[in-house]
């Protein structure tokens, strides 16, 4: 079955630099530094460095949408991620990050901590990389928070990108190419939908092929008009 895209980012929705805000760990007193480059509206690069020495050996780098989305996804089955050349990515691990909730900034400006629904990928070389909804596991920074409930998919706040040690795993100059960031959900192909009689008719009897049925058919009539 092929798939039914909504672009997010990229794609009919060309990217855009003015549309990312930057949240790296330099917020807590790391050294890590991410960026947003719109190359053209259709390839965007995620790049930067993870500094984990600051933090002792954590840190994260990332950037997210700016504002608050309204997004409703009910109706789609996860994201595409979609990655272009070089013809070797980096290899390196990152993960694809929601939000449902969004609180008002503390008195000194800073952004409260809420919870975050990730799904990582590793960027291993170019092509789509699909991750489905239960592959969105709840954080809370960083850790898995197990009472988080469920990802409200009628109402995403926040899509983000993020490059984290995933403590002590990872460090260093990191770069990602995309395509775009799509929801995807499955579509039945024209025959998937018709009914049981119809498709008695597109079946050869004894496993034969369908252009053996319209010669079968074909020899029918003849022999009819002979009769």
């Amino acid at each position: 079955m092929p798939d039914q895209i909504l672009y997010l980012y990229g794609g009919d929705r060309p990217w855009a630099s003015d549309t990312w805000v930057t949240s790296d760990d330099r917020v807590r007193g790391g050294a890590s530094q991410s960026y947003l480059t719109v190359e053209t509206p259709q390839h965007a690069r995620f790049h930067g460095h993870l500094d984990t020495t600051a933090l002792g050996g954590a840190g994260f780098a990332s950037q997210h949408s700016l504002g608050t989305l309204s997004l409703n996804l009910k109706d789609y089955e996860g994201i595409i991620v979609s990655i272009r050349g070089p013809d070797e990515a980096d290899g390196k691990k990152y993960a694809l990050t929601l939000k449902n909730e969004i609180l008002p900034r503390r008195d000194d400006g800073r952004e409260q901590s809420t919870v975050s629904w990730e799904a990582e990928f590793v960027a291993k070389k170019p092509g789509d990389v699909k991750l489905r909804w239960a592959d969105f596991k709840p954080t809370y920074r960083g850790r898995e928070k197990n009472d988080a409930g469920e990802l409200d998919l009628g109402d995403i706040k926040r899509v983000g990108l993020m490059m984290r040690s995933f403590f002590g795993e990872q460090e260093g100059d990191f770069e990602l190419h995309l395509f775009s960031i799509s929801a995807f959900k499955l579509v039945p192909y024209e025959t998937d939908s018709v009914d049981g009689d119809e498709k008695q008719h597109l079946k050869a009897p004894h496993g034969g092929s369908e252009e053996s049925v319209g010669k079968e058919k074909w020899w029918k009539s003849l022999l009819c008009g002979l009769v």
